[in-house]
């Protein structure tokens, strides 16, 4: 995955959507949504992508929810592909960031949560 890709995932072990309870279900469409906006804030993508992904070996594994960016940087690596081309290409590229770059990627996220955190409560009140 290009190192902007956020994944969202629920607490309890659940292998595809129509397991997630009710709680999880409501809760899902805002955190993709903030999800959505912090990796948009940071990378400026032509695009953000949204998939769902739970394959294991010879199961359903472990829901994961990917976020990942895509820009025009991304696709001119990998010959113009998009869509799920792209995606498998970048997987089976296997390039992996530089950690310093993931830590910092990771430190500015989360700060942009953080303040969309604070304005969702500030809203409520």
């Amino acid at each position: 995955m290009n190192l902007d890709t956020l994944i969202v995932g629920p607490r309890e072990r659940v292998v595809a959507i129509a397991e997630l309870d009710d709680t999880a279900a409501a809760e899902l469409g805002p955190l993709l949504r903030d999800t959505a906006r912090v990796v948009e804030t940071l990378c400026q993508p032509e695009q953000t992508y949204v998939c769902m992904w739970s394959h294991g070996r010879d199961a359903r594994k472990h829901l994961h929810i990917a976020v990942q960016p895509v820009t025009a940087e991304v696709r001119a690596r990998h010959g113009g592909l998009r869509s799920e081309q792209l995606q498998a290409r970048v997987l089976a590229d296997g390039d992996e960031p530089d950690i310093t770059e993931v830590e910092q990627f990771c430190e500015r996220a989360r700060e942009l949560f953080r303040a969309i955190t604070d304005n969702s409560a500030e809203d409520r009140s």
